[in-house]
Order: C-alpha cells, then structure tokens, then sequence
C-alpha cells in the first residue's frame, strides 16, 4: 500500500515538473488548419481525431512538447500523423519579401479566368492513385498547381490563396496547444459562445483585474459559465488560496471546465464548492446539517426556498450543448468525452469511479494515467474553512451568472466578502448592471462603482494587407465592478 502511494506521488511530481510535455490522459486543445477547426481531447491509446472522412490515432501525440506542429503522413501501416519541423522563420520571412516584391511590379488580374472545370488535369482517380502509392501531401499540392492551366495566371495572392485551400484538403497541419484560460475561452466564444454565457476573453481577463485576483486569496465565485471563470481564478491563484464556487438551492452548478486545465492535486483540493445556505448559515459542526430547534430549520428552509426562485428552470440541469459535439474526440475504448462533459454531479463521483468502470468492462484497470489519480475539483468545502470565511470573510467577489436575476444575488453575496474588498460582476445586457449598480448606491454598499465595456478589435498584419478581421466579435458585454464598504443594509 505504502509503495503504491509513493508511486502515485512520484507521477504526480513527474507530471508537475514536466508540464511542457503532454502525457497520457492530459487534456489538450488541437488547432487544425490554423484555426479552421478547435478540438478538446484526451491524449489515450485509443483516442482518436476526424480530420476529413477519416480518423487517426493520437498516440504519436503523447510526450510531445506543447506547441508541436503534426501532419498527415501515409506509410505501410495507414495514414497517420507525424511530427515536422516548418522552416526557420528568416527564410520564411524572406520569401515573403520576395513574394511582396515580385506582387508590387506585376501587372496580373483574374479578368481572363473562366471558373469552366477543366483547368484542373488532374482527377480524382489520379490523385487516390498517389495517394496509394505513399505519396505526401505536399507532393498532391505540388502536382495539382503543376496540372492547373490557370495557375500561371493567377495573381500572386491568388496563388498563394489556392495553394493554402488545396494544403488544407490535402496537406492538413495540427497545432498541439496548451488548454488554458485564454485559449479554452478563444475556443469556446468560437465554436459554442452560449455555453460560457459568450464571455469574451478580455471581459474575463478584466473581471480577473477588477476583482484583485491573486496569491493567497480566497475568492467567491457565482459560476455559470461552465466552470471557465472557476478554473481562470485557480491558474492565477496557482495553488495557493481558494476558490469557493458558490450555488443557491439544492444542487451545485456545473464545472466541467475546470478539468481540462489540466490542474495538479494542490491547485484541485482548493477549488471547493459550498451552498450560499451554508455560507451565511450559523456555526454548526457540520454545514446543512438538520438543526434542533425548528424555528432554524424553518428559517433554513424559507431561505433555500427564496434561493431556489432566483435559479431559472434553464440552470437546473447541468448544461449540456449538441454543438459541441464536434468538439469532443470520440475514443473506441474509452469514453473520455463523458469524462471531459460529464452529466454528473462531480461531488457525488468517486474519484476511482472510472476504475471501477474498467474493471466492469472487462478491461485491465492498472493506473495507465496519471489523471485518474488525482484529487477533483470541486468537493465540497470543509467545516472549517466556512467558519474560517464567515469569520473572515472572502477577499474578492466574481459573478458571472448571465441568466439569473444580477441585483438580488449581488446583494446576498456582498454581505460574504470582507470590507474593502473588490467585486466584479459579468453580464450581457447594461440594465440588470444598471439597476444593480443603483440599488448599490443607494443602499451604501458598495464605493467605486463603474460599469466598463471591453472593447477588442483583432488585426491581421502581412505586407500590403494589414486590416481589421471582417469576422470580429463588436460586443463583449459588461462588467460591473466596485468596492465593498461598511454601511448600509448589506452590514
């Protein structure tokens, strides 16, 4: 038993010291075609990528270094992907000097071109033909320009816009990315915006900023965005402090997310969940625990009853959205798409549930990842850290609940954070900020009080055709943010 833990233990420190690699049963984001396609995986044996109308293993992927660049090799054995090494940035740059200069004195136009189908001299026949004979891609790309009568004619941008098309059916390119806040959220906002209550990346570096999230500090978080501004408060903390995502009602909000950040066991054990009844409940050995004295436990229930009227029908099941399962890497062996979008209550998972699930299967349940040793993320917070934050109180306060109703849970969960701690509240609309942000002032609650707009504009930078992006986001919501002070009702 002893030299099991200790094994687990020296994973567990190999995986944290070697973070820049990627290793069996880590989360990864995979880019296709530089952007065309963003895809959440598990790196296993037996996961699997569509790219086209056929799948690869993701296997050569495990031990790679985040940041690598794969592509679709055939061999012997089928179509597979490998590692390759583009070209140094100087020859590249320099080549596009050319290409540049060449553009600036040529005189070309598509006027002549006529879209007829029979530029291309090459079939369909043809090129399943190379492609039996173990021919590359780059090779396909190559013969294509070679038979294409109309390549010549083509502008030089022309050019360099067919060769990019036919790379990317032919030639495809996978980007192996590190899953963090910043491209979790690229990623989402991009593919499926509802699901994280289409929060931006820079709204959520901002709520970040204005609630003064750092080292060794014990943040409350309103999430329900899927666990996104939960696991964004975690990676800054870095292992130190807490994060308490707190839920009004009976069952707790999802956080999915969270997982695939890829967290240690330290960074897991100090995202903690707790019920705002038992936050603003008495000190009792254990929280919700069934009270002696009636009265308190119909006082209990009266506030679990007024929670539960601020939770729309929408939130009461854990999300779950069709769209994004493209998203998700089927696997053949295992089901690791449940296990990155679980339906489950994570409180209410053993942390060796899918172990056990291995051995019902008939399947060998040695510890072949380092992942399903770890602590999970949002257990349930101890006694002692709620009488520690009611006596204390929490530093900071981020809400970011885009379908409940902004001004009565603002006012509940002020009253939970210390004086002159600062609160960032995210959503979508500029009256339920507005309203809140009156009631606020009113009430003297709260001091600072600005509603601010992020504003971002993306900008495509390459000689001669440097411009905004045609397709950017204009809207981002809003952020409400102040200071909590001594004074008013919330006292």
């Amino acid at each position: 038993m002893a030299s099991e833990d200790s094994g687990d233990g020296l994973r567990e420190e190999t995986m944290s010291a070697n973070r820049r690699h990627t290793w069996e049963g880590c989360s990864v984001l995979l880019d296709i075609n530089d952007g065309d396609r963003l895809v959440f995986a598990m790196l296993t044996h037996g996961a699997t990528l569509k790219i086209g109308k056929k799948k690869f293993p993701l296997a050569p992927l495990i031990g790679c270094p985040f940041g690598s660049l794969f592509k679709v090799e055939t061999s012997s054995n089928g179509s597979h992907l490998a590692r390759f090494f583009p070209s140094s940035a100087p020859e590249a740059a320099t080549e596009q000097v050319k290409d540049h200069c060449h553009a600036s004195v040529e005189f070309k136009d598509n006027r002549s071109l006529v879209d007829n189908n029979t530029a291309q001299g090459l079939s369909s026949e043809d090129i399943d033909s190379m492609r039996r004979e173990g021919a590359t891609g780059e090779e396909i790309v190559e013969a294509l320009i070679t038979n294409s009568s109309t390549f010549d004619k083509k502008t030089t941008f022309s050019q360099e816009k067919y060769k990019v098309k036919k790379q990317k059916k032919y030639a495809p390119k996978v980007l192996l990315r590190r899953p963090f806040s910043r491209s979790i959220c690229e990623a989402y906002f991009k593919k499926s915006p509802t699901r994280i209550g289409s929060l931006r990346v820079d709204a959520l570096s901002l709520l970040l900023s204005m609630a003064n999230v750092g080292a060794y500090s014990d943040v409350l978080v309103l999430d329900t965005v899927g666990g996104l501004l939960t696991g964004a408060v975690a990676e800054r903390l870095g292992g130190t402090g807490y994060v308490c995502c707190t839920y009004f009602g009976s069952s707790n909000l999802p956080i999915d997310i969270v997982r695939m950040f890829n967290f240690s066991s330290d960074v897991n054990s100090r995202i903690v969940q707790a019920s705002f009844t038992d936050l603003i409940g008495e000190d009792n050995d254990e929280p919700s625990s069934q009270p002696d004295n009636p009265k308190a436990h119909a006082a209990n229930t009266n506030t679990l009853l007024s929670a539960d009227s601020i939770i729309p029908k929408s939130l009461v099941p854990v999300l779950h959205d069709e769209s994004l399962e493209e998203v998700i890497v089927s696997n053949a062996k295992f089901s690791y798409s449940k296990e990155i979008f679980s339906e489950l209550n994570p409180m209410q998972t053993s942390p060796h549930a899918h172990s056990r699930s291995l051995n019902e299967d008939g399947r060998n349940a040695q510890p072949c990842s380092i992942s399903e040793k770890l602590i999970p993320p949002g257990r349930k917070a101890s006694t002692e850290l709620i009488k520690t934050w009611k006596r204390r109180g929490f530093t900071s306060l981020i809400v970011a609940a885009p379908e409940m109703e902004v001004d009565s849970l603002v006012q509940k969960l002020l009253s939970l954070i210390c004086y002159s701690g600062p609160f960032a509240v995210y959503h979508h609309c500029l009256q339920p900020l507005a309203i809140c942000m009156h009631n606020l002032q009113t009430s003297k609650m709260a001091l600072s009080l600005q509603i601010s707009e992020p504003w971002l504009r993306e900008y495509q930078v390459l000689p001669s055709r440097t411009h905004p992006h045609m397709q950017t986001s204009g809207f981002g919501g809003y952020i409400l943010s102040g200071i909590r002070v001594c004074g008013g009702s919330g006292s």
